[in-house]
């Protein structure tokens, strides 16, 4: 075996680690030479938005060691940019396996440093934690959760004084300071247990109310309060809140789904705990058949990440995919306000820029500037910091099952977005329609959007090499036409460059770097590619775009989009 892992794996024996870590480890060496060999041959990487990992014994997993070197580095950089002022930090975590016992192993470091920690007594939402942190005015917040990833991760996401994920220059600057600490010796793991308040039904009763205002219709919900409405929250944290804010909402006719009600780190029904996940929303979705219901919606075990299902003008039921849902989204808080006389003149929305551009479309028709960000919503929350008290943000979003309605959090929030999602069915009810009937009028007012998504791994230790191989082809060669149609832009958002590739003419794109590509044709397609910084995967987001002439054409319309996609993929030799 490799003399640096074995060295590795022997401070462990030999450090200041309990015993069952240090038996652990010894079974591994003595039984499973190739697993002590991941857990060992690297350190767990604090990335920009913190820790995420298979749970385990080493320094490649999360453990009680790597979360604590991770806080006594967090804490460190607090101490640095605050001094002698108070520090005030909010922790919370969700139904995974190990959370609690990760999430009070934080609270004990940060505590141990001086710092006043609020620590949720048991699992909460993510969003929860995103608001507690505004609420408070903490200068940061952690929440253990690996979202949506399968049952033998858990991660650690870091968050700033305005209850968004670390952004520069903290993001890399936390990241310097975890780096720095290369022993558990540095860690203090005990002292200062004084410094800890524990968080319950008070700071929930505060989130509920927040939430409960942004309704727009209560008047509308009165008359559509038994709205057939089932939810799962997938055994995650949603179901600690959600059936409250649906009942203060006002809706009265809420069925969970039992089989996936008790939070379980294990996921005992799904393979994936995701609401983009057909097989995760299923037993859902056969509960809604039962009972004829309106709409189906689940959240993930952090519940930030919202899926739906509606009735399609066929009766048959439908998952809608995140941009449809955030299309219905975005235009409900654009419209439903413009009605209601509360549109502000400087109300502005914001999505990333792999995002549907028929909410561009939506948005400029009424009037609302509509900003286009990086993937992440840090990067939402980093430009509603820049346009405070300069212009009013409704709601931001991004294809990957995100909403994130009304300024008071900084994250993704599938609770409000919940809510809003069956506000929403309630109203088009009222108007005699459904949700899906609504969608189809926004396509043939503004133009059939398609988007598709294909994600391609590259196994092996060449693997990253190919995707940056891969990436530099496309920036030195690009397509002159893709599936027929001429390449008119490329969009380099690493070098921050736009070119016109038939003009010549280039312009400064006016966002951080990031590793993506775009193309637009001709025809209005969009094709991006984006490579995951953390594992040899590229993603490829395709959008095209046509007129849809009436709602009896859909269905013809829809196959010719999905037709176009699978030809743009055969073209780019993609598959």
């Amino acid at each position: 075996m490799d003399a640096a892992i074995l060295e590795k794996a022997n401070a462990w024996l030999n450090g200041n680690y309990d015993q069952a870590t240090k038996d652990e480890v010894r079974q591994l060496q003595e039984t499973s030479p190739e697993e002590l060999a991941e857990s060992f041959y690297r350190s767990l990487e604090f990335g920009t938005g913190g820790l995420r990992g298979i749970m385990g014994v080493g320094t490649n997993r999360m453990n009680k060691y790597t979360v604590g070197m991770a806080t006594q580095g967090f804490a460190n950089y607090l101490k640095k940019v605050y001094g002698t002022a108070e520090i005030k930090v909010a922790i919370a975590h969700d139904c995974r396996n190990n959370s609690r016992f990760f999430a009070e192993t934080t609270a004990n470091v940060f505590a141990a440093n001086g710092i006043k920690v609020y620590l949720f007594e048991a699992l909460r939402p993510t969003p929860e934690l995103s608001y507690t942190i505004r609420h408070l005015s903490c200068q940061a917040g952690v929440v253990l959760t690996a979202s949506h990833n399968p049952k033998e991760y858990n991660g650690y996401k870091a968050y700033w004084n305005d209850g968004g994920q670390l952004v520069p220059p903290h993001d890399k600057n936390v990241i310097t300071e975890v780096d720095a600490i290369t022993s558990v010796d540095e860690v203090l793991f005990t002292g200062g247990e004084e410094n800890i308040s524990i968080l319950g039904k008070g700071m929930d009763e505060a989130f509920i109310d927040m939430v409960k205002s942004l309704s727009i219709y209560p008047e509308v919900i009165e008359k559509q309060k038994d709205l057939k409405i089932v939810y799962t929250p997938i055994h995650g944290t949603g179901i600690t809140l959600m059936p409250q804010v649906l009942e203060r909402f006002g809706f009265t006719n809420v069925t969970i789904v039992d089989e996936q009600a008790t939070p379980d780190g294990n996921f005992p029904t799904v393979v994936y705990p995701n609401p983009e996940e057909s097989e995760a929303m299923s037993i859902g979705l056969k509960k809604a058949k039962e009972i004829d219901a309106d709409i189906l919606l689940g959240t993930d075990p952090d519940s930030d990440r919202v899926g739906i299902a509606i009735k399609n003008t066929k009766g048959e039921w439908v998952l809608m995919n995140g941009n449809q849902t955030a299309v219905l989204a975005f235009n409900y808080m654009i419209e439903a306000r413009k009605v209601k006389g509360i549109a502000q003149r400087n109300d502005m929305v914001i999505k990333t820029i792999v995002t549907t551009n028929l909410i561009d479309d939506i948005a400029a028709a009424s009037g609302v500037t509509c900003y286009n960000v990086l993937t992440g919503f840090k990067w939402i929350a980093e430009l509603i910091t820049e346009k405070l008290g300069k212009e009013n943000y409704i709601i931001g979003g991004e294809e990957s099952y995100g909403l994130m309605i009304g300024d008071k959090i900084r994250d993704k929030d599938a609770i409000s977005a919940v809510a809003i999602l069956c506000e929403m069915a309630a109203y088009q009810k009222n108007q005699g329609q459904s949700l899906f009937e609504k969608l189809i009028d926004l396509y043939v007012q503004y133009g059939y959007y398609k988007e598709g998504l294909i994600s391609i791994t590259k196994k092996g230790m060449r693997g990253a090499e190919e995707i940056a191989e891969m990436m530099q082809g496309f920036r030195d060669n690009p397509p002159a036409t893709i599936n027929g149609s001429p390449v008119v832009q490329l969009l380099d958002y690493e070098t921050q460059v736009g070119k016109n590739l038939q003009g010549g003419s280039v312009w400064d794109i006016e966002l951080p770097k990031s590793n993506v590509l775009q193309f637009i044709l001709e025809d209005g397609s969009k094709i991006s590619a984006r490579p995951s910084g953390t594992e040899p995967k590229i993603k490829f987001y395709f959008s095209v775009k046509t007129s849809l002439e009436s709602a009896d054409k859909f269905d013809e319309t829809e196959k010719q989009m999905e037709d176009k996609i699978k030809a743009i993929i055969s073209d780019m030799k993609l598959k």
